[in-house]
């Protein structure tokens, strides 16, 4: 992944210097070290730091190795957009391999397959507020005590970030411990089935094909005048 290089420079030959507004900090903020602000680091200092900190290239763990975002421009109003996905069984639309979801008896929580692995049942639990446009998807494999796998969306109207019609789609992931060990291996449905974890490093290209699909399904039936939902092939309870 590469940046522009010329970045740098420019940031460490700002044109006017400006000295730190005031160097008193608020009695509430100057007993925590390390922090950068304008009242303790003047321009200089800042454009230095910034630069240190800009890269010409970053490796793929620098960037994806703790938490992955990726981030998506759908042609689709975002009310319908979070609409659709805020709707779980759509997961097995847009997802490349979760399906047969149907709820469990528990309110709220479904399961399904994950065919990305031979009898792997996946868990989910839908979170979404509608004022802010977010759908979290609390997921886990094997059982659904502790949805640790946690799926972060959130649906941007366009016209307000980009100023066009439509929707940003952004989709986060953070690398919980959980991914590095199978905290439950007595239900994995045989020894030698691979964990979700061992996938990581495919999670940006792996959800990006994903977001792909989400995109292709929201914009072909906006376009074409179609509803954007379809209906559960199980029944809510």
């Amino acid at each position: 992944m590469s940046s522009d290089p010329s970045m740098s420079a420019e940031l460490t030959e700002p044109a006017d210097l400006a000295e730190p507004a005031d160097s008193t900090e608020p009695a509430e903020l100057a007993g925590i070290p390390g922090l950068t602000r304008v009242e303790n680091t003047d321009q200089q200092q800042l454009m230095a730091r910034c630069a240190e900190i800009t890269r010409p290239e970053y490796s793929h763990q620098q960037v994806y190795g703790r938490y992955c975002t990726i981030e998506t421009y759908v042609d689709c109003p975002p009310e319908q957009a979070y609409e659709y996905l805020r709707q779980g069984h759509h997961l097995e639309e847009w997802t490349f391999s979760l399906r047969n979801f149907a709820p469990t008896g528990t309110p709220g929580l479904w399961v399904g397959d994950d065919l990305l692995e031979q009898d792997t049942r996946i868990f989910c639990r839908v979170a979404a507020n509608a004022e802010a446009m977010t759908v979290d998807f609390h997921c886990a494999w094997d059982q659904g005590d502790e949805l640790w796998m946690i799926y972060l969306m959130r649906v941007v109207p366009a016209q307000q970030v980009l100023g066009r019609p439509g929707s940003v789609i952004t989709w986060t992931n953070c690398r919980h411990p959980n991914y590095d060990r199978n905290p439950r291996p007595e239900l994995a449905p045989r020894p030698d089935r691979p964990w979700v974890g061992d996938y990581w490093d495919l999670f940006y290209a792996g959800h990006t094909v994903e977001l792909a699909n989400l995109k292709a399904i929201l914009e072909h039936r906006h376009q074409g005048g179609l509803p954007l939902a379809t209906a559960p092939r199980a029944v809510v309870r």
